[in-house]
């Protein structure tokens, strides 16, 4: 029973681990991944289709993404969508090619993106105390319905609070890598 219940919370505290590491990719550096464009997403022939599926994704060199589309007629409906997306970048058709260069970022920027990251991690703490709390009820339950002993509900809470400890500091492992990527120059 404690390990169900263990094994649930570390399950769930993993998804929003996960969750938050994906959101950080999200926030740009100074350098290109083609991973920054995975959310932009282009009206392909009336829905809206990620960008990778109507187009081919690479990096021209450290500050430049190329996007290669399909079909040429969609050149026009992609780089709209990137301008419009809330990455800030200025895609320019070369060819066949869109490049969109990665401006560079200015102090302040970054002392902004630093903001935004704290709060995602700040947001994934929340969520994994949530967590714990829904773990340590459900023993509670068990140990009101009988099917663990005080012992055993002590013990489970004992354990499931070094898990949330472990992810906790797993968060701020991530927070200071992304710190760290920001601030470079």
């Amino acid at each position: 029973m404690i390990a169900d219940v263990k094994k649930s919370a570390e399950q769930k505290m993993q998804k929003s681990l996960e969750a938050l590491k994906v959101d950080l990719s999200k926030v740009r550096s100074g350098r290109a991944h083609t991973g920054l464009l995975d959310h932009v997403t282009v009206d392909y022939y009336g829905a809206q289709t990620p960008i990778n599926q109507v187009a081919n994704i690479n990096l021209i060199d450290a500050r430049t993404i190329g996007v290669i589309p399909w079909e040429k007629k969609m050149a026009n409906a992609i780089e709209k969508a990137i301008r419009d997306s809330d990455l800030g970048l200025n895609p320019m058709p070369v060819g066949d090619t869109i490049r969109v260069p990665m401006p560079a970022l200015t102090e302040e920027r970054r002392r902004d993106l630093i903001k935004v990251v704290k709060h995602e991690a700040e947001t994934v703490r929340v969520a994994m105390r949530n967590i714990r709390r829904d773990a340590n009820a459900h023993l509670k339950e068990l140990l009101k319905s009988k099917e663990i002993s005080e012992d055993d509900e002590r013990r489970g809470q004992d354990e499931i609070q070094k898990l949330t400890d472990r992810f906790i500091s797993e968060i701020d492992k991530v927070l200071q890598v992304k710190e760290a990527e920001l601030m470079a120059v």
